[in-house]
């Protein structure tokens, strides 16, 4: 009596419940994707009520305040839409899906997808990245094992996919008026006191940024001196190395004393032998 011998790199290979329900999963999504972009066909967007939708939402200084972060490049500062405006444009402009999710997770890391897509036009931008479950601080890297701290780590790198998503799908001329009403209400809400002035130095202390940092970042200026435009360029600089999308060596001259003494410090995190001073 012979034994029929199934190849395990067949097509057979899945059992038939398995298969099944890979197959009713699948075709779920298809259907509620097809029922989307339905509904979007029949009730297309107004551009014009979006855009004005999208205008009044920027007249709010809690989102002027997260809309715009500053990073360096060609030794300049620029500044940038961040993901809360972003999605903040996305929910206005309507007719659009968009988010991030895990694809796997083994051996350390984890593959993430994030995607935006514009069911009018049915234009879809997906990033497929990986992430590794390490973190890298001050020249040593830790290996993540607390759930917690992956799905930050895995969240915090999905949301900047997420932002060139969805940029990538709405005009840009939508965006350029976000942010120009953005900055608008921020010169207009903005308030340069002690008070403000307190709140901000303390926002970056943790950033080893200290007061006197700031005021050399403006040349010099006593920080209750600055004006309005000043304040918003430090800001934007906070939310930039509060994102990661910058660190503070980018904008401010550390002290080589407080470069030198991290170094040592990451030496003899390292277990690195270190040299006694010479004469010593």
């Amino acid at each position: 009596m012979s034994t029929a011998i199934t190849n395990p790199f067949g097509k057979n290979s899945t059992t038939p419940a398995a298969g099944a329900m890979m197959e009713s999963d699948s075709a779920r999504a298809v259907a509620e994707v097809q029922a989307a972009i339905a509904l979007a066909k029949r009730f297309p967007r107004d551009p014009v009520a979006a855009v004005d939708k999208i205008l009044q939402a920027c007249t709010r200084p809690t989102l002027a305040e997260q809309a715009v972060y500053a990073f360096p490049r060609g030794g300049t500062t620029v500044t940038g839409p961040s993901i809360r405006l972003a999605e903040a444009v996305a929910q206005h402009w309507g007719n659009m899906t968009y988010g991030v999710r895990e694809l796997s997770q083994e051996k350390g890391e984890s593959v993430v997808e994030a995607f935006a897509h514009d069911l009018e036009t049915n234009v879809r931008v997906v990033k497929v990245f990986t992430v590794k479950h390490t973190r890298k601080a001050r020249g040593k890297v830790t290996t993540l094992e607390d759930p917690r701290d992956i799905y930050e780590m895995t969240a915090n790198q999905g949301a900047r996919r997420l932002r060139a998503c969805i940029l990538a799908v709405i005009p840009g001329d939508v965006i350029d008026a976000a942010l120009n009403q953005c900055q608008v209400t921020l010169e207009n809400a903005v308030q340069v006191n002690k008070e403000s002035v307190a709140q901000l130095v303390e926002a970056f202390e943790p950033f080893g940024v200290s007061r006197e940092m700031l005021s050399r970042r403006l040349g010099g200026k006593h920080l209750e001196k600055m004006i309005g435009a000043e304040m918003i360029q430090l800001r934007h600089i906070y939310r930039a190395l509060k994102d990661g999308m910058a660190k503070p060596e980018d904008f401010f001259d550390l002290p080589k004393e407080t470069a030198k003494a991290r170094k040592l410090k990451d030496k003899l995190a390292g277990g690195e032998a270190v040299e006694p001073p010479a004469g010593k």
